[in-house]
């Protein structure tokens, strides 16, 4: 099995991965708050159908003139460009009080996305509860959502690894952790294709299975046990071509 997911991980961590995937968005800048902020920015919008997400995201990123930190400085959250902005959960009043949040942990605060996250997890939740306000719908925590709940935290463990491992795709701009410390990014797609592959026996999609999983992979390596996200990105691709119809499959990085 190392052999297999050796050859797809080095197959698929490669530059043409990033045009279709939501880490496209800080891979346009090149200073590190912006590539935080916007990465940040673009893993909590991270579920449902691609595409919608992703034009989600463009029209952010464009209320933002692709500035995110000194937009986030400057402007705050409230624009009469993000009025009714709506996706999924995520409301207007939802996605205004993360750019305010965020401006305060910026401006206010002085402090960073990279020190929040030094942290742990916990922290980032509660500092994001902590300035929540009472016009926040659901869509507000489902973006942020608690650690303590036992869930996979798999868009905060997907947000990481861009950050922290460095390579074709990843971004490796935050140091405070080494690429053996991250956890798998686990949703449905990825944790079916590791039962089908027997890398994982749990059966809840928590963050038990996480760990599980997590240290799996670590047998095969266990310096970058990670980049095997990118094999079940390629298992994935592999089982839908062989599927009937050619069934599309719906990429775990995202």
């Amino acid at each position: 099995m190392k052999n297999i997911l050796d050859k797809l991980a080095k197959k698929y961590e490669t530059k043409d991965f990033i045009k279709n995937d939501p880490i496209q968005f800080p891979h346009r800048f090149s200073k590190k708050e912006d590539i935080e902020i916007s990465g940040f920015i673009s893993s909590l919008f991270a579920y449902g159908k691609r595409e919608l997400f992703i034009k989600k995201l463009n029209e952010i990123f464009e209320v933002m003139e692709n500035k995110p930190l000194e937009y986030i400085i400057n402007c705050r959250g409230k624009n009469p460009k993000l009025k009714n902005f709506k996706y999924r959960f995520i409301k207007e009043c939802d996605l205004i009080n993360l750019l305010d949040t965020l401006h305060i942990l910026y401006k206010k605060d002085k402090s960073s996305l990279e020190e929040l996250f030094s942290n742990g997890t916990q922290s980032v939740c509660d500092y994001f509860y902590k300035h929540a306000n009472k016009e926040c719908s659901m869509g507000f925590y489902h973006m942020l959502s608690n650690p303590s709940s036992g869930g996979a935290q798999k868009r905060y463990n997907m947000f990481l690894r861009w950050m922290i491992r460095k390579g074709e795709v990843d971004l490796g701009v935050w140091s405070f952790k080494k690429p053996s410390e991250l956890f798998i990014p686990l949703d449905v797609h990825v944790a079916r294709l590791s039962r089908k592959h027997n890398l994982l026996n749990r059966s809840s999609n928590d963050f038990k299975a996480v760990v599980e999983l997590t240290n799996k992979l670590k047998e095969f390596d266990p310096n970058d046990p990670i980049k095997y996200d990118f094999a079940l990105f390629g298992l994935g691709v592999n089982q839908a071509s062989q599927t009937p119809q050619g069934a599309a499959f719906k990429s775990p990085c995202t």
